[in-house]
């Protein structure tokens, strides 16, 4: 199918950082073939009128664990590590596949209706995950968070579950539909595994091209905890390993040291700013000037719904723009195009996805509309303060993902809303709850 959008505010994501007014957007298949203020020759099956509206790349959130929407609101009030062991680990525990599912499902449109049309998720059962994916339309690199406690001389690929799951997920889903499916190598953070994993996960990832997905010193313990242990910060000890060889994304980031942004930079190393799920579980606030200026890619995540309590990206840019400004009692610190930046074309690039994140000719069609008649967005000055600092999820009427638009104005096109939630509530959580 064919789209034209016509009449529309468009934040390309370019360089310049310049909106196009009253632009035209072409989509044939799931690509843009046309980027202009002049109406574009030729037929196209379906137009757009974006009149009072801006037309800009879905956000990528880069750092996701979607079935966790199972849990939202449970056992807060805890650091995260109590959280994790006290309360969350018992719980996924009870998890199948029907509940990942239902999950996943839900955490997917809640991000579909909030503009995300590309993820970067880690969690268990990972193909089911990948299954909902695919039904729901998004595109999507997945991670299966290797972890291993056992001791180390007793490490082999056939007593480690995670080495298991990690063959399976790349055999059965790398590179699914074109590329709308891919898989990261992942570890989950330093302190849930030891360094045979490490090793091999590195010679797996580098063996078949794949990025990795690591939790990074997301907690002051974690941090402090794999300098007594290994004499190096998470960051450094994996690297010793070759964990980074390939790139990736590094999850929060918030006690990593300019040493570590160095390598980073270096070995092509994203961090992915977590900042309401950092704030909540009280972890602190990701040093996120020091890297961007260390040359290191910043993009955005929501963390899991249990710990953001949401999926909302648009909270997220606000924080990642104003948290800086007010630590250094400096407004220029970071500013609005920065934080979209991190949510659109520097998530694509964290994913390795070079051909979204952007509307340019070529790209695939991962577009979103945002109503700015809506009175939050009225008047408008400029389009990219509106978005950080005034836009709520609210405001997205459109999203298409891959060329097929798979929400408008409320409504979902590809997921079954009200039997996804009597799969969560008659199904799921007593499962998990009782």
């Amino acid at each position: 199918m064919s789209v034209l959008f016509t009449n529309a505010i468009v934040l390309t994501m370019d360089a310049s950082r310049t909106p196009l007014k009253n632009a035209f957007v072409g989509v044939e298949g799931e690509r843009i073939v046309f980027v202009g203020t002049s109406r574009p020759q030729g037929h196209f099956d379906r137009e757009i009128d974006c009149a009072g509206k801006v037309l800009l790349p879905g956000f990528v959130n880069a750092h996701t664990h979607l079935p966790m929407t199972l849990m939202r609101g449970f056992a807060g009030g805890h650091d995260l590590h109590s959280w994790l062991n006290d309360y969350i680990f018992p719980t996924e525990a009870r998890l199948d596949d029907r509940a990942v599912a239902a999950g996943a499902a839900l955490g997917l449109a809640e991000m579909i209706a909030t503009g995300v049309t590309c993820v970067a998720d880690m969690y268990m059962r990972t193909g089911v995950i990948a299954e909902e994916i695919v039904k729901a339309g998004l595109s999507a690199n997945l991670s299966c968070g290797g972890v291993y406690f056992g001791a180390e001389e007793d490490f082999s690929q056939d007593n480690c579950g995670d080495c298991r799951n990690q063959r399976q997920l790349t055999e059965q889903w790398h590179g699914y539909n074109g590329g709308q499916i891919r898989v990261d190598a992942s570890i989950h953070a330093e302190y849930t595994s030891n360094a045979p994993l490490w090793r091999w996960m590195a010679d797996y990832g580098r063996e078949h091209g794949l990025r990795m997905h690591v939790h990074v010193s997301e907690t002051v313990s974690e941090h402090h905890g794999s300098i007594e242990r290994n004499g190096a910060t998470p960051l450094q000890a994996l690297d010793r390993y070759g964990v980074w060889d390939n790139g990736g994304i590094a999850a929060h980031c918030v006690y990593t040291t300019p040493e570590d942004w160095q390598l980073m930079k270096d070995k092509g190393v994203t961090c992915v700013h977590n900042p309401w799920s950092n704030l909540k579980l009280g972890s602190g606030i990701a040093p996120i000037p020091g890297m961007k200026q260390a040359g290191v890619n910043v993009a955005l995540g929501s963390d899991g719904m249990s710990s953001h309590n949401g999926a909302d990206l648009f909270s997220d840019m606000k924080l990642a723009a104003c948290l800086p400004c007010g630590a250094q009692r400096d407004p220029l610190a970071m500013g609005a195009w920065d934080a979209l930046e991190m949510a659109t074309v520097n998530g694509a690039a964290a994913l390795g996805r070079t051909d979204t994140g952007r509307v340019a000719e070529g790209c695939v069609a991962d577009l979103i509309l945002v109503d700015l008649s809506a009175p939050n967005l009225t008047p408008c000055h400029d389009p990219a303060q509106l978005l950080v600092y005034s836009a709520q999820p609210s405001n997205v009427v459109m999203n298409m993902a891959r060329g097929q638009v798979i929400y408008e104005n409320g409504v979902f096109s590809t997921i079954d809303l009200a039997r996804v939630r009597a799969e969560v509530e008659e199904y799921a959580l007593p499962l998990l709850f009782g």
